[in-house]
């Protein structure tokens, strides 16, 4: 019966396309949970064929006021403001276990700071397991509201970042949070 309900859930999910100060950003939900967010392509049709790969049973819809709240809440971000979207419904049905303690600890981290993968890694109580931290990072359906941009490489790097535009995106995103001050990178004495 369970399987049956989140099928039912999934098959019923809608997105909606919504503007923010960096670009046209995307958001899907299902019943009152958000499914996942994606930021910016270059193009509505770019934007709609990216959403159709990573949620092919999403279907274009009218959100209803919780997830247009947090379409405004994500555009304020994306234009400066802080927010941690700590209290927002997310589905975290198709997340595995460790990939969901990768994403809290990645929400625990403050707007305008960075940490590297092993430091998350070391927090998770495996800092051996810096890819792997990497490879969550990579999957996670909730960009900006999980701040995967905020994690770095030892070295200084920005490391990967599988959002449209890469690492440009990545250090945009960093700018708008204050993120790239020196004292704030890693490699030079700040939270990571």
């Amino acid at each position: 019966m369970k399987g049956q309900e989140e099928a039912l859930a999934v098959s019923r999910c809608g997105y909606a396309l919504f503007e923010t100060p960096i670009g046209l950003c995307a958001i899907v939900w299902s019943a009152h949970l958000i499914v996942g967010t994606q930021l910016p392509e270059p193009g509505r049709g770019a934007a709609v064929r990216r959403l159709q790969r990573r949620f092919p049973e999403a279907h274009s819809g009218r959100p209803e006021p919780a997830v247009v709240a947090a379409m405004e809440r994500i555009a304020a971000v994306l234009g400066g403001a802080t927010d941690d979207f700590a209290d927002l419904a997310l589905d975290w049905r198709a997340v595995s276990a460790f990939d969901r303690a990768v994403y809290r600890e990645a929400q625990a981290i403050p707007a305008g700071e960075t940490i590297t993968y092993g430091i998350l890694a070391a927090r998770l109580g495996d800092p051996g397991r810096a890819q792997a931290v990497g490879q969550a990072l990579g999957r996670n359906p909730w960009p900006i509201v999980v701040p995967c941009h905020r994690i770095t490489a030892a070295d200084g790097r920005m490391g990967g970042f599988s959002a449209p535009g890469g690492t440009a995106t990545k250090l945009k995103l960093l700018e708008i949070e204050g993120a790239l001050r020196v004292d704030s990178l890693p490699l030079f004495g700040g939270s990571g």
